[in-house]
């Protein structure tokens, strides 16, 4: 099939590779000419494992191709990926603007009829705007042409974006189109060989299964780190509760791990959108209301435990270990680094930090600091620091020489946010443990 996906983002470039990597003809259009320029050099401008491999590999066979003319991307396309971005706007609902004006484009350029498919995350009822925005473009030019909207969305998690686009549990398609469904069989059925993945539903149900899923995974969340807040109140071990409770099949091992906040560019403002458009509707959404508020406080638990251990913090230099906001990534946003960072900055301190893949991402936020140092290597970040401080659990900082550790640390503290270490063994070593519910 000949696919067009407008945005090259997380979600537009890996389904566009995925898709040209089963042999579907890729178009992908940016309006960022910079972005466009780095893909067309062979760079691709995001870390995520394996993306790299697969864009340069179809680029390569001719299926996969970049530019940031959209008269074109419409004329090479049937079926139109709509991909960009969805903000939060001021009051924390979803910023559509750049949806609508990819569905006017598309309508303004289109000569025969068109599939447009919604993959970014929008609120319920988006894919009738997107329909209503290109029929109005279109009797302004008084074009007759047919074309269906339906809505598609994503279910990928970064650091594992390609497993789960190429290997997902279900294929969400919300359509009651028999053309569409037809047309959408065709576009995934490379991905969709062993069993029947396609779930088709109305378009009103797949957008909110979308928004229904991310706030599901963050209440388990936001629900783990209460329940670790209240453990160490008991003086009980979270781990313990931990593996206890994720043995119930019903309950289960995932999202329950306890750590300072989830962040990153879907959960935080996937609940916001969703709890907002509740409001709009005149309910209140107790829950989700809930749950952003227990992230929110989870952040500054980090900052929080220094504070307890070292009192003022003024002067203090601050070892940080990770800076994206999970492992896998170079994504810094929401990420509880920046929370911590920025508080430790506003009490006089300085910051250490090191991150296996986010340090570019890092000095594009924050620029040149006199108290932050970009340290080359996780040994280089604690050298001469008084404290420790473990935001994300990449692999490399799983394992330490605990002995080593204590002599660099000046004041001998570590606040473990994502309870990599046994307790027993940091404290054996001559330091100070602070986990989270441990």
């Amino acid at each position: 099939m000949h696919i067009s996906v407008f945005g090259t983002g997380y979600v537009g470039l890996v389904a566009g590779a995925c898709l040209a990597d089963v042999g579907h003809q890729v178009t992908c259009m940016d309006v960022n000419a910079e972005r466009i320029d780095r893909l067309n050099a062979g760079e691709v401008p995001i870390f995520e494992p394996g993306l790299s491999t697969i864009v340069a590999h179809n680029v390569d066979a001719g299926r996969l191709s970049f530019t940031t003319d959209a008269k074109q991307a419409v004329h090479d396309g049937e079926l139109l990926f709509i991909a960009v971005g969805t903000p939060p706007d001021e009051d924390g609902s979803a910023d559509l603007r750049y949806v609508l004006e990819v569905a006017r484009t598309i309508a303004e350029h289109m000569n025969d009829y068109k599939l447009v498919i919604d993959k970014s995350t929008v609120p319920v009822g988006t894919a009738e705007k997107v329909h209503a925005a290109m029929a109005e473009t279109l009797a302004a030019r008084g074009a007759d042409i047919p074309f269906d909207v339906c809505s598609n969305p994503e279910f990928m998690k970064e650091g594992a974006a390609i497993e789960d686009f190429t290997r997902g549990a279900r294929i969400i398609v919300g359509t009651d189109s028999e053309h569409v469904k037809a047309r959408m069989h065709e576009c995934y059925a490379p991905y969709n060989r062993n069993h029947d993945k396609l779930m088709f539903m109305s378009i009103r149900a797949a957008e909110l299964t979308k928004y229904a899923a991310n706030a599901m995974l963050a209440t388990k969340i936001s629900f783990m780190n209460e329940m670790a807040n209240l453990a160490e109140r008991l003086d009980v071990d979270i781990e313990d509760v931990r593996r206890g409770i994720g043995s119930d099949p019903r309950i289960g091992y995932h999202f329950i791990y306890p750590g300072c906040g989830y962040g990153g560019s879907c959960f935080p403002k996937d609940v916001q959108a969703l709890e907002r458009t509740a409001r709009q509707l005149g309910y209140t959404p107790a829950l989700l209301s809930a749950v952003e508020t227990v992230n929110l406080q989870q952040k500054q638990t980090l900052f929080t435990k220094l504070q307890t251990a070292l009192g003022n913090l003024e002067n203090k230099t601050i070892a940080v270990w990770g800076l994206a906001f999970k492992p896998n990534t170079d994504d810094m946003r929401e990420a509880p680094s920046r929370t911590l960072m920025e508080a430790l900055w506003q009490a006089g301190a300085k910051v250490q930090a090191f991150d296996p893949e986010a340090m570019a991402e890092c000095r594009r936020i924050y620029g040149e600091r006199d108290d932050l140092m970009l340290a080359g290597d996780r040994i280089q970040a604690v050298k001469g620091a008084d404290a420790l401080v473990i935001c994300t659990e990449w692999k490399a900082f799983r394992s330490v020489d605990l002995a080593w550790l204590a002599d660099q640390l000046n004041d001998r503290v570590v606040v473990d946010g994502r309870n990599l270490y046994a307790p027993e063994a940091v404290r054996e070593a001559g330091l100070m443990y602070l986990g989270v519910g441990r």
